[in-house]
Parts: structure tokens; C-alpha cells; sequence
């Protein structure tokens, strides 16, 4: 049987890429519902490619639009995020592909969990704010998480048969447009340079995230839940050719990884399509041709956003979602133009200083703290 999937994010980087890989599988998938922000052009030319039937765009200002477009061709039409969650838990989807950007994904991923969907998970920010409550529920509704994320779909195919102990996770990271530049040309970097990823294309919050490696302390913390690792048996190495996508080392000293040519359109393919390969056009590695596969070790110094992760993952509860909000503020601000790049970790730090401590959060306290860490780091960065 077709798999009836729900595409959360749909007019984003991963969105796009996985309506390609479905497109080429029509036998396999069938697009039910795709979501968008605010992108209400190209969610209405993918709504009638895919002929879904339903779409939500968030932004309410929008729906008129959208609903004029579509509603000749039968597609039903809704807006905001509480829409999103009610659709979601429908017993016409199968799988929830959840790629939105930020914590706007986390009311309805946990929406789709309650509802025993099957989540192919490109949201990690779901996962840094609340990933004990995530997981707990996911076990609880028997919800299926199927990471996405090319480093966790890596260990994920890694671990598929292995009854073996893992030892380690060696989570690769391609150092981002700065890796080989120095602290003080970091701290002064611009936009422009800061988006310009030298090896994936993503959209600007990602690869801002990427540039400050914040992108790889949200996936160790990811990691820490996803595969029930303690966070200091999650090594981080720079490998700037991005063919290894992850490794695992196993008590006996073996250690698996994946390799590939980077394309996200693999692990987005192969959370679809869990626990089946199916073929895909991607570019075929020439070993022939790899003269050298380089791994590094990431400069906290340099780097302080990936210090300032595993510092909130060892102090735990809420503390992870303050330092996720702050980040999502001080990268809008960042990219705005109205702080500097080195500006980024100094604020996320102030806000954890400055947030009051909850061990074991509630959801509520999830929300709570999600927005009190935005409304300070709004605060913060005034003086920035």
C-alpha cells in the first residue's frame, strides 16, 4: 500500500527535496498534505502538481490567496498552527514528515505523536526543547521516529541488524563556511559569508546555525535522545568533504559508517521508505577518486555555540529550550543586521544564565520557557 504522507514545511529545503524524491516514486507515496509558512506561491503550484488534498498555510494573511487558487481544484484550505496539529492526527496520513524551522514544528510533531503517526523528523529544535517529553510520549503512543537529518539517518542505517553495544557516535560535521578561518575573521563575518555553506544548500536560519556550529550541539543533543547516548559519548569530528555522514564505534572496537555523496535527498528518501531501500538518481561515489577523507577536531574557541550545547544538555532540563530560543532570536537579529555574528553565543549564554532552572519540565513549562528566553533575549540584543 501507498504510504499517505503530510509534508510540514513543504516549500522549505528538505520540503521541496522530499515532494522530488516522492515524485519519482508515485507507486510508493502519496502526498495528502503539504504545509507552508508564509510561501503561498509555490505551496499552491505544489498543491496542484502533487493534487493533495489538503493545505495549511500558517500565515493567515495568506489564506485568502491560497484559498482562492485551490479551492476550483477541490483542495481543502485552513491556516495557522492549530490546524496543522488537528490534520496531522487524521487517520488519512500514515507518516509525518516534520520539516519546519524552529520551535514553530514542536506543537504539531507532538500533535502527530499523540496521534501514533509515524514522524520522519527534520525538525531538531523538537528535540533540543523538550526531548525527554518527546521520546517518553513517542514510546507511550507507539510513534515511530525516523530521523532525517543526514548524521542521524547515518547512525540510524548504521545500527539496522547491530545487537552490539554502542561505545561511541562519531558525529561529522563539514565545518561550515569558517572552519579554516580565524576567530577574529569569524567574529566579523557578514551575512553573505556566513550563507555560504561549501557544501549543502539549506535554508538561511540552518545554515547561519551551521556557520556557528549551534547546528551540530542541536544534533548531539538530538543524538543524546534519539539513541539513548550520553552526551559525552557523542564525539564531534570536522570532515570537510561531507562523504562520511556519521560513524558508530561498537565496545569491540569495530566502527561503522555511511558514506555518500552529499545529497539530503538520501536520508529523506530513506525515512520514507523505512525499512525498504528504494533507488534514487544521486551521484555515485568514485573511490577511486577520494584521494583523502579528513576529520578534525571541532575549536570550542572558536566555535563557543558547540561548548555552549553540551554545557545545556549536562545541565538539563529546560535549559535546552532557553538556549534554542535564544539562538532563534539571535540569529533572526543576526540576519537582520541588527547584531554581530560574534553576538550570537554571548546572547544565548546570557539567556541561560538568566533562566530559572526546571529539572523535570512539563509541557507547559516548555512553553513557559520558550517564550520567556525569547522576550530576554529580544531584551539582550539591544545591547549588542
Amino acid at each position: 500500500m501507498k504510504r499517505r504522507i503530510a509534508i510540514l514545511g513543504s516549500t522549505g529545503s528538505i520540503g521541496t527535496q522530499a515532494l522530488d524524491v516522492i515524485s519519482k516514486h508515485p507507486d510508493l507515496f502519496e502526498v495528502d498534505c503539504i504545509t507552508a509558512n508564509s510561501n503561498a506561491e509555490l505551496l499552491i503550484r505544489q498543491a496542484k502538481e502533487f493534487n493533495v488534498n489538503t493545505v495549511v498555510i500558517a500565515d493567515e494573511n495568506k489564506y485568502q490567496e491560497v484559498f482562492e487558487a485551490l479551492n476550483p481544484f477541490d483542495i481543502k484550505v485552513f491556516t495557522g498552527i492549530k490546524s496543522i496539529s488537528s490534520i496531522v492526527s487524521g487517520d488519512n496520513i500514515d507518516m509525518v514528515l516534520t520539516a519546519m524551522v524552529g520551535f514553530s514544528g514542536f506543537e504539531p510533531t507532538l500533535a502527530a505523536i499523540k496521534a501514533g503517526k509515524a514522524i520522519a523528523l527534520a525538525n531538531k529544535e523538537t528535540l533540543v526543547a523538550a526531548g525527554a517529553i518527546i521520546m517518553k510520549l513517542a514510546k507511550e503512543h507507539g510513534a515511530a521516529i525516523i530521523p532525517v537529518d543526514s548524521e542521524h539517518s547515518a547512525i540510524f542505517q548504521c545500527l539496522q541488524g547491530e545487537k552490539a553495544t554502542i561505545e561511541k557516535i562519531l558525529l561529522t560535521a563539514s565545518g561550515g563556511p569558517f572552519f579554516r578561518k580565524s576567530q577574529e575573521e569569524i567574529a566579523s563575518a557578514t551575512v553573505d559569508q556566513a550563507l555560504s555553506h561549501p557544501k549543502w544548500n539549506m535554508g538561511a536560519k540552518v545554515s547561519i546555525d551551521s556557520a556557528s556550529m549551534m547546528n551540530k550541539g542541536f544534533e548531539m543533543i538530538e543524538a543524546h535522545w534519539l539513541f539513548n547516548i550520553n552526551p559525552s559519548e557523542i564525539e564531534i569530528l570536522i570532515h570537510p568533504q561531507s562523504i562520511v555522514h556519521s560513524m558508530v564505534q561498537f565496545t569491540d572496537g569495530s566502527v561503522s559508517a555511511q558514506m555518500s555523496t552529499p545529497d539530503m535527498r538520501l536520508p529523506i528518501l530513506y525515512s520514507l521508505s523505512y525499512p525498504y531501500r528504494v533507488a534514487l538518481d544521486t551521484k555515485r561515489l568514485n573511490f577511486s577518486e577520494l584521494h583523502s577523507l579528513e576529520f578534525f577536531k571541532p575549536d570550542m574557541n572558536k566555535f563557543p555555540c558547540l561548548r555552549i550545547a553540551y554545557e545545556a544538555i549536562d545541565k538539563g532540563g529546560n535549559i535546552p529550550c532557553a538556549m534554542n530560543a535564544a539562538n532563534e532570536i539571535a540569529v533572526k537579529a543576526f540576519l537582520s543586521g541588527e547584531i554581530s555574528f560574534a553576538a550570537i553565543p554571548k546572547i544565548i549564554a546570557e539567556v541561560i544564565s538568566g533562566t530559572e532552572f526546571v529539572a523535570e519540565p512539563s509541557i507547559d513549562d516548555i512553553y513557559k520557557t520558550d517564550l520567556q528566553a525569547r522576550v530576554l533575549a529580544s531584551h539582550l540584543k539591544l545591547n549588542y
